[in-house]
């Protein structure tokens, strides 16, 4: 269980999206930029393909199940390396490792206190290779310096911590994962590595061939280079296929968007707020209102379970409200209704808040698509849910019944309620689809595994996903936005809608999205000249 958004105050979010863009270390020189490269459908990523080189000592006659087993856990290390070098790697925890390239070298260890009795092992030696996103900062870097940790790295995790990690809340919370927060690009780690590979030197001096150290056994931190090739990647402009989704997928005369927002506090530190003190609330609040005005019209239409989301009592006051909007006002804006103070504004706040949460909305709001030269009623349905957490009740119900699905919440390190291993076939609607997981490292945690889940693959799914953590700050506007371009009769492009989705403060344009891309849109055949739609 992980964090999937890190919550952070304006400014250090600010300097948090300058660090993800930072080029690693300048030890590693560029020997293999590329001009002149396709875009990937992303605006601040460019996919490579990865590769790295590893080793494990195992005993002898260790079974290749075990030596999978010691691989793998060795490179799910290198996802934390990656993670904090603004790499995004696509298979989970970097478990696909391929047996085939395993090279086995019978080795005789030797340990300086008994050095008559060498021990017999075998050395393993491995490449893992992947698909990656890096930032267009490092859109010319074919080479960065990291490292790997060596075996039963996990209980060694209180030397890891002040040695090779950030060292701050977030390392500390996930000191228990010490593989999710190893950065072995900091300063205090090189001194470290510095000294334990001067100690295995020193140690091998006067070894025969076939012969290691047992220091070299027991290393804790293992240098690696990992290797980033270019792909080739289509320039063509990709759009969705919004003739499909305004003809109607899982509801006949409708085109349904489904938007699941999570609680959001710092679940990892043991966080609990009240509900409308909960930064996910107040996202909430701020896509819907951009959601609704991208399409004005919206009107509330069904609440479940049922109640009056427009009347509330507090002490002895009773409050009314004379639409949806004007709740999102009072929430967003201060604008208080009649009876409401500043002394018992936070009272309302929260009789409101535990009212909404855990029940799904629906608005609606009819419009005229033309298409083909005919016009048809179309309905546009939202499905709203706030308040998710570990529970896939609210993600499966909507992804069902949805022919768009936004997700923004945490991650949970990928096994909270959006864990591939939760869903089957059946959990999707044959229907076209587009599916946005805003939550941290989904790119990691879902694409990968969500494609083959769905029905005809990518020719029946668009799956958005950020290759790096997303933020709490600006998510609700940012995915309300994202929604909004769908459904505002612009029939804008994919890279268009992820422009009018990155994060902004105060309409200024940060061009932060956590290396956001689109996948499965490559088989998309719709063009607004070949199809004009008009949405009135």
């Amino acid at each position: 269980m992980k964090l999937s958004l890190t919550r952070l105050p304006l400014m250090m979010l600010l300097a948090a999206a300058t660090t993800m863009a930072c080029a690693a270390p300048s030890d590693d020189a560029d020997d293999g930029a590329e001009s002149g490269e396709d875009d990937l459908t992303s605006l601040t990523a460019r996919q490579r393909k990865l590769e790295f080189a590893g080793y494990v000592y195992v005993d002898e006659g260790t079974s290749d199940s075990e030596i999978i087993r010691q691989v793998k856990q060795q490179t799910q290390s290198a996802f934390g390396a990656l993670r904090t070098a603004t790499v995004g790697v696509n298979s989970r925890e970097l478990k696909d490792v391929d047996p085939a390239t395993f090279l086995k070298t019978p080795v005789s260890v030797v340990d300086p206190a008994n050095p008559a009795a060498p021990k017999k092992m075998v050395k393993v030696a491995y490449t893992f290779t992947d698909n990656a996103l890096v930032p267009t900062t490092m859109a010319t870097r074919s080479v960065i310096s990291l490292a790997l940790l060596g075996k039963n790295y996990a209980s060694q995790s209180a030397k890891i911590l002040p040695e090779c990690t950030d060292n701050d809340k977030e390392a500390r919370e996930f000191v228990g994962s010490v593989w999710y927060v190893f950065n072995p690009s900091v300063a205090t780690c090189k001194p470290a590595m510095t000294a334990e590979q001067q100690k295995i030197d020193s140690d091998r001096r006067g070894l025969a061939a076939g012969q290691v150290p047992v220091s070299e056994v027991n290393r804790l931190y293992i240098p690696m280079q990992a290797k980033l090739r270019a792909v080739t990647q289509s320039t063509a402009t990709k759009y969705p296929e919004y003739d499909r989704l305004y003809s109607g997928g899982v509801e006949q005369g409708k085109l349904v968007v489904g938007m699941v927002s999570g609680m959001m506090a710092d679940w990892a530190a043991g966080e609990h707020h009240d509900t409308f003190e909960d930064g996910g609330y107040d996202m909430w609040y701020q896509g819907l209102r951009e959601v609704f005005k991208a399409r004005p019209g919206f009107k509330l239409t069904a609440i479940e379970p049922q109640v009056d989301v427009l009347k509330y009592k507090v002490g002895t006051t009773n409050v009314s409200f004379a639409s949806f909007d004007d709740l999102i006002a009072f929430e967003l804006d201060n604008r208080n209704p009649a009876g409401i103070t500043y002394s018992n504004r936070n009272a309302l706040r929260k009789v409101i808040a535990d009212t909404l949460v855990r029940h799904y909305l629906t608005f609606e709001v009819p419009v005229q698509v033309t298409m083909g030269g005919q016009t048809k009623p179309v309905t546009i349905k939202l499905q709203s849910y706030f308040g998710a957490e570990t529970d896939s009740t609210p993600h499966k119900r909507l992804i069902k019944t949805s022919d768009i699905f936004v997700y923004n919440g945490h991650s949970y390190i990928g096994y909270g309620p959006l864990d591939p291993s939760r869903f089957q076939a059946t959990d999707f609607p044959a229907s076209y689809q587009v599916l946005n997981v805003n939550g941290c490292v989904s790119y990691n945690y879902y694409e990968k595994d969500y494609i083959p889940l769905k029905q005809g693959g990518t020719k029946n799914l668009d799956l958005v996903t950020n290759g790096l953590e997303s933020w709490v700050n600006e998510s609700g506007p940012a995915m309300g936005r994202f929604v909004g371009a769908f459904i505002d009769g612009k029939q804008s492009s994919y890279k268009d809608i992820l422009k009018a989705s990155q994060f902004t403060y105060f309409g200024y344009d940060w061009g932060m999205d956590a290396l956001r891309v689109v996948d499965g849109e490559l088989d998309n055949k719709y063009t607004p000249t070949r199809t004009p739609i008009t949405v009135r």
